[in-house]
């Protein structure tokens, strides 16, 4: 989060795709990943709430702003009664250093009784996740499902089980597109992409 208030290294780079040092996944690995995912969670729901799925439908909640691309379509890929809502977040640290976590935006929704999946971009530290998740138990949620696009490793420091999980990103790069941002700026690329190095300000 602490990213997107630093500027790019190099102002002047002349489109987006200069600052890209490879793709990761192209469009057409992510949007196959996403409907694999909304599959399996629809029947997961449908085998856990089953007759009360109509009542009482799982509550899908986007953690803005980076899921916000990733989310749309998960849930367009999930055939089965369902709620949106989202919550945004903001961590005070400085750089990869842990900082405070504060909720910015909290559900519109009661909680309470609630099975609730949330739905990130990238989960590196874990802190992010750990902190929202006791929120919301601490809210009376039902039940809590995590999916997750990418599950970055190499910087995690708390341990979040994660129940659906597009792509593993096994080294430290900084990745951007398909929501995932730097400066704010990438969010609109269709695919994932580590950043050039030189891209990011010192």
């Amino acid at each position: 989060m602490s990213a997107a208030e630093t500027p790019l290294a190099e102002p002047g780079w002349g489109s987006l795709e200069d600052a890209v040092a490879r793709v990761l996944w192209d469009e057409e690995a992510i949007q196959k990943r996403v409907r694999e995912l909304g599959a399996q969670i629809a029947r997961d729901y449908q085998a856990l709430l089953g007759s009360a799925l109509g009542e009482n439908p799982p509550l899908v909640v986007g953690i803005f702003r980076g899921a916000i691309v990733f989310l749309a379509d998960l849930m367009r890929a999930m055939p089965i009664p369902l709620e949106c809502d989202y919550v945004q977040l903001y961590s005070y640290g400085k750089g990869s250093e842990a900082g405070e976590i504060q909720l910015l935006r909290d559900l519109g929704t009661p909680a309470q009784g609630r099975h609730i999946l949330l739905v990130e971009d990238i989960v590196d530290t874990g802190q992010t996740l750990h902190f929202l998740c006791e929120h919301l138990e601490a809210r009376g949620a039902a039940s809590l499902k995590i999916c997750a696009l990418i599950d970055k490793k190499p910087r995690r420091r708390v341990k979040i089980p994660l129940d659906y999980v597009g792509f593993l990103l096994e080294e430290d790069a900084f990745v951007v597109g398909y929501g995932l941002d730097y400066a704010e700026r990438f969010r609109n690329l269709p695919y994932v992409a580590a950043l050039k190095p030189e891209a990011l300000a010192p």
